[in-house]
């Protein structure tokens, strides 16, 4: 059996990246893990770019300035480091 840290090593998401789709999705870690690499491998990375802006908004209007901020960062480095995941994905 894989553990959750062996399948992290092995997706194209980030910890971070993961949790911003579990709090997003109300799922556990492992299946956000899932689906967020389903998504990069798919075409998806708009649909993860949108879920983190979902989460941004939320913890904005909630006055949750510090976790916005946080989820802010996460959003750019997704953006910096999934311009072509598709292609990563067919790759291996």
């Amino acid at each position: 059996m894989l553990t959750y840290e062996e399948c992290l090593d092995m997706c194209d998401i980030n910890q971070d990246e993961v949790s911003a789709i579990a709090e997003h999705e109300h799922v556990d870690p492992i299946i956000a893990l899932a689906m967020g690499q389903y998504l990069c491998c798919h075409n998806g990375e708009s649909k993860i770019q949108a879920i983190i802006l979902d989460d941004i908004k939320h913890a904005e209007k909630t006055g949750n300035t510090e976790h916005a901020g946080v989820l802010k960062k996460v959003l750019a480095h997704f953006i910096a480091t999934h311009p072509t995941t598709s292609e990563a994905c067919a790759a291996k």
